[in-house]
């Protein structure tokens, strides 16, 4: 069993205080002090001094990977962003989530007047102060995300992407007291609880596998004690973890992209021909006229909606409309890739629209009216609208023939 926290202050002999939320961990060959900490707090930026300041560990390890490191520490590594590089390598969904994601955090951490992972900063300066080790300990955020992705269904991505946007959305009331209230297990694994009800596979590889990954990157730390900054969602299973040698080869691997999109991509125009073809057969030409008719105003509207919806320039939208009936019947082009060209054409993201991207995510207002967001909104809401199109189209295509 897990060590129970202990009288840390006299042990150390330091003159700090110790917060509560510290656990201290005994193993063969060094001793952990694991604190769990809320990511936009500021009460958790001074428990992380403190407990480093009165530990004086070896190392510290925090809940960062290096990618994720650079991008908060360098903001204007948003610069080098090439939106069309994005649309053409098919990744704006991608990226969009974890804008999403990111706004998200910073409008809390507006409200709260702190910084997002301000307490992982705070532990990586501390330890430079100390002349401790700094351990990123994190899995690399680019992994995380695949996995997750690769390893949900059509239509649990569908759920996770609408939740992103109504979490991105969020512009209730939150205090500092409700967000330091994270901290208390009970209540935090009531939430994860019921993220794995609604998305067992994101509970699985974006927490779950990463407290063993953490775990691990915690043991292998240099030195006979360790200062772990986590979040307080990560350290009940860390603290889980911690006993046991870890393999972390498995956790490294992505998976390779399901053949069964591959497989749609061609089968649903061909599907959609061969209707067309039977109803010329059973109706003659009005027949195949009426559902070219349907494929193209089901295709065209739904897509321009998706755009309409992103505040799209409005010749963006024109164009969504008449490429979304002939992007659908070519498994090669997407019609957001059209549409987001378009609208980055008209609407051009400048460098100081990326540079801008950091105090976009902690407005709505903003978020969507960045240009470089913007073009982003498009290419997913326009490959949205089209494949409800395609749906709404081809169902009532083969209704009509039945």
């Amino acid at each position: 069993m897990p060590d129970e926290p202990q009288d840390l202050k006299q042990s150390q002999g330091g003159a700090g205080e110790i917060p509560p939320a510290t656990r201290r961990i005994s193993l063969p060959d060094k001793e952990v002090y694991l604190l769990g900490t809320a990511h936009v707090s500021p009460q958790s930026v001074r428990d992380v001094a403190a407990l480093i300041q009165t530990v004086r560990p070896d190392s510290v390890a925090v809940e960062l990977c290096a990618s994720r490191y650079q991008s908060m520490t360098n903001p204007e590594s948003w610069r080098k962003m090439d939106v069309f590089r994005v649309i053409r390598e098919n990744k704006a969904l991608f990226l969009l989530i974890q804008l999403l994601m990111t706004s998200f955090y910073r409008r809390i951490a507006r409200k709260l007047g702190a910084t997002p992972g301000a307490e992982m900063l705070e532990g990586i300066s501390q330890a430079e102060s100390t002349g401790a080790h700094t351990v990123l300990a994190d899995r690399d955020i680019t992994i995380t995300l695949k996995r997750v992705w690769r390893h949900l269904s059509l239509w649990q991505k569908l759920k996770f992407i609408l939740q992103a946007v109504t979490g991105a959305a969020f512009s209730g009331e939150l205090e500092a007291e409700d967000i330091e209230k994270l901290k208390e297990k009970d209540q935090l694994q009531v939430i994860m609880d019921e993220m794995g009800q609604s998305f067992p596979e994101i509970k699985k590889r974006l927490i779950q596998e990463r407290d063993i990954y953490l775990a691990q990157m915690i043991r292998d730390a240099p030195g006979n004690s360790v200062v772990a900054v986590v979040g307080a969602g990560h350290a009940p299973g860390i603290e889980t973890h911690l006993h046991t040698e870890q393999d972390l080869t498995p956790l490294m691997e992505i998976p390779p992209p399901s053949i069964i999109p591959k497989i749609l991509k061609w089968a649903v125009p061909a599907i959609i021909l061969v209707l067309i073809g039977l109803g010329f057969l059973s109706g003659g030409a009005a027949e195949s006229i009426h559902s070219i008719t349907i494929w193209v105003l089901m295709n065209g509207i739904f897509s321009a909606l998706g755009t309409l919806l992103a505040l799209a320039h409005p010749l963006t939208i024109v164009a969504a409309f008449v490429a979304a009936p002939f992007t659908s019947l070519n498994p090669t082009i997407a019609a957001g890739w059209v549409a987001g060209l378009v609208q980055a054409w008209f609407n051009r993201p400048k460098v100081q629209d990326l540079e801008d991207l950091p105090q976009a995510l902690g407005s709505l207002k903003k978020f969507w009216g960045n240009p470089a967001i913007k073009v982003l909104l498009v290419v997913v809401l326009a490959n949205l609208g089209s494949s409800v199109g395609t749906f709404v189209a081809g169902s009532w295509i083969a209704a009509k023939l039945l």
